[in-house]
């Protein structure tokens, strides 16, 4: 047999089904209507305020904020500052910018400054749990030692 009696056969790999549309995708040209309708107006409509909230939970489901444990107190803190900017006018419909964009900026940093907050709360509360280890160390009340957490040097009272 040689090289010419050989043939290649590409098989091609089945792909599962199409994906959906994503459950979080706001229709940037939609979403600039509704809100030009509600600097007009002063009504948020149901699906503008929809918009809003696919907007914090998408960037909620995204791989850098996913697997925080106060996810839902970032969302919350995304969806009270981009509500802010809506109610204040702060985004310019005449420009040219996305309004998805303004709003997922917003929203980013938000979860931005939730996880600054909640390490400098965990900073906080383990320099205070340290400090009453040393305390309660230093003056063995009652002929009972507590041992600092993590440490390597273990001591025993008796």
């Amino acid at each position: 047999m040689t090289d010419k009696d050989t043939t290649v056969v590409k098989v091609k790999k089945k792909r599962g089904p199409k994906p959906k549309i994503d459950e979080f995708y706001v229709n940037p040209q939609e979403f600039k209507q509704e809100i030009v309708d509600y600097y007009a107006t002063g009504v948020c409509i149901p699906k503008l305020a929809d918009a809003l909230k696919k907007i914090a939970y998408g960037l909620g489901n995204k791989s850098n904020f996913i697997n925080y444990t106060y996810k839902e107190e970032m969302i919350g803190d995304a969806l009270v500052k981009m509500f802010t900017a809506l109610k204040n006018k702060k985004f310019r419909v005449e420009s040219d910018f996305s309004p998805f964009s303004y709003f997922t900026t917003i929203a980013f940093h938000a979860f931005i400054n939730r996880i600054k907050k909640e390490k400098k709360y965990h900073e906080t509360l383990t320099n205070f749990k340290e400090k009453v280890y040393e305390e309660e160390l230093s003056s063995q009340s009652g002929g009972m030692v507590y041992i600092k957490p993590n440490s390597d040097d273990i001591e025993y009272s008796e």
